[in-house]
């Protein structure tokens, strides 16, 4: 059995892993960190420390109504995205041990695209 980080528990909600295949699971936001628990796979969990966590990138649609998924960027092993049922209420639990400044919204799809552009143009300057 895994050893959770946590010793006070502030939120356990259902939620999804989107690390390759979509993960059904729970989530659990506590005093030492952040935890998803697979529910048909025991051995299948992430624990992130808060003073691991980086940045909190939240991808927010339809003017902050609807935000699809999330995703902690930590500063070792790169990008974990979960999608909860009540994201709204996990970012905010999430709030109490993360800076807010730290939670950054993620880029819409068109401002990715015009990144993408701006950096092509100036690479054919470079050459």
């Amino acid at each position: 059995m895994v050893q959770s980080l946590n010793h006070k528990v502030d939120l356990v909600m259902d939620a999804n892993s989107h690390m390759g295949l979509t993960d059904y699971g729970k989530i659990m936001v506590g005093d030492k960190g952040f935890e998803f628990y697979d529910d048909r796979n025991v051995k299948n969990y992430i624990q992130i420390p808060w003073d691991e966590v980086d940045r909190v990138v939240v991808s927010v649609m339809f003017g902050g109504k609807w935000i699809p998924r999330f995703a902690f960027k930590t500063k070792k092993n790169g990008l974990f995205t979960f999608s909860s049922k009540d994201p709204k209420r996990v970012l905010r639990a999430v709030r109490k041990y993360i800076k807010p400044d730290r939670i950054v919204k993620s880029l819409t799809f068109f401002q990715v695209l015009r990144r993408s552009f701006k950096r092509k143009d100036k690479d054919d300057y470079l050459k």
